[in-house]
């Protein structure tokens, strides 16, 4: 993968909103919508896929359907300053975690959880307060969403078999 930034054209970005509203249009219907052969397309998608313009591709599916029933987003607050590559070994040790990000503001990071109930839930916070460096959590429960189809009302991975038993 190249470190200088990836240089795209219109036709580069056409490609882009294509495959961002659907992931599974065919490089056919991609280039006969913007008037490229779909040789052209694949050349172009291998090209932004090896400069890291396009990261992967993924299904987005309703989190309920998987049993993430329960979702949340907490706020960390830290002891001192906790180096954001200290957070993230943190993060990537629950599963539940499904984003997380250092943030401006009085939080530290901000986390988006996902739960198959709020008992589940909350044995999650209470596994995330054991870390030694977090100071605080504030959780706001996620009662719906405004924009159903961004890719953040979806889910990325099916709730674990042995969840509920977590406890």
């Amino acid at each position: 993968m190249s470190s200088k930034p990836a240089m795209f054209d219109e036709l580069d970005r056409k490609i882009i909103t294509a495959l961002m509203a659907n992931a599974r249009t065919s490089f056919s219907e991609i280039g006969a919508a913007i008037g490229l052969s779909a040789t052209a397309v694949k050349r172009r998608v291998d090209r932004l896929r090896e400069t890291g313009v396009i990261t992967g591709f993924t299904a987005t599916v309703k989190p309920a359907a998987l049993g993430w029933r329960t979702e949340a987003y907490v706020e960390v607050y830290c002891e001192g300053a906790a180096p954001p590559r200290r957070l993230a070994e943190v993060v990537r040790n629950h599963p539940e975690i499904t984003a997380a990000m250092t943030v401006t503001g009085g939080a530290d990071a901000l986390l988006h959880v996902r739960a198959t109930d709020v008992g589940h839930f909350e044995e999650v916070l209470e596994r995330i307060r054991t870390e030694p460096f977090i100071r605080k959590t504030i959780s706001y429960m996620v009662l719906s969403h405004l924009l159903p189809e961004a890719p953040e009302a979806g889910a990325t991975r099916p709730a674990p078999d042995d969840a509920g038993n977590v406890r």
